[in-house]
């Protein structure tokens, strides 16, 4: 994949987090500027590089903050969606506010960056590649057994991509995501230190398959939800 990039501007939001510090690194080994939205810019752990530009204060929440953030990023090639978050409760647990705040992170913030991205793209006639992450529980909604809010919000995530896979396939945007079980990183570790990590999916695994899915080498697949499960 060395070299596909070369020029391109591609979106990573969630760029911050593990899985998405391995993206943004891959990214710019194959040449691509790299456009990462966070609400602030220090403590990210990114390492500086030239074709890497960090937009501080962007709430992904934030309907004009997002379409402002996306109105900057010039060529608008791939937007890959890695942000969201995770809450484990059961039914009796979940009051409205945890339910809306599970949709707010997962199902919103895909939906307005893909907006945006579909803005973008079409600015330049030239096509481009959009993945949001769903996850396991929002395929297999027997794994969401504990944790409904989120598992409904991944499976919001996942019929999102259909959809607009669908209606973007005559104008050269292929949309797809990956549905990866449980990611092997330090705050994973840190919540389940009881767990086989061994049977983890690890962020370099993801992190190829969201890469392949955003190349121009990709000219097909669209309307994918690949699931990566790994041993778990």
């Amino acid at each position: 994949m060395q070299d596909e990039f070369v020029n391109r501007n591609v979106v990573v939001t969630g760029g911050t987090g593990a899985l998405g510090a391995v993206v943004v690194e891959r990214l710019l080994q194959a040449g691509a500027i790299c456009h990462v939205p966070a609400r602030e810019a220090s403590g990210t752990g990114l390492v500086r590089h030239r074709h890497l530009h960090l937009v501080a204060g962007v709430d992904l929440v934030d309907e004009a903050a997002v379409d402002r953030f996306y109105d900057g990023v010039p060529e608008l090639w791939a937007s890959i969606h890695l942000a969201g978050g995770f809450a484990m409760a059961g039914v009796g647990d979940t009051t409205r506010a945890h339910f809306v705040h599970q949709f707010e992170m997962n199902t919103l913030t895909a939906f307005l960056c893909c907006r945006a991205a579909v803005r973008g793209m079409r600015r330049t006639g030239r096509g481009g590649r959009i993945v949001n992450v769903a996850a396991r529980p929002g395929l297999d909604s027997r794994r969401g057994a504990g944790m409904a809010a989120y598992a409904t919000s991944k499976a919001a995530v996942a019929a999102l991509t259909v959809a607009l896979a669908e209606e973007l396939k005559d104008e050269h945007i292929l949309v797809n995501a990956i549905a990866p079980s449980t990611l092997d990183t330090p705050a994973n570790r840190r919540a389940m230190p009881q767990a086989d990590s061994s049977r983890w999916l690890s962020p370099d695994a993801a992190a190829q398959t969201l890469l392949q899915l955003a190349s121009p080498a990709n000219r097909e697949v669209s309307g994918a939800l690949l699931p990566l499960y790994a041993r778990a």
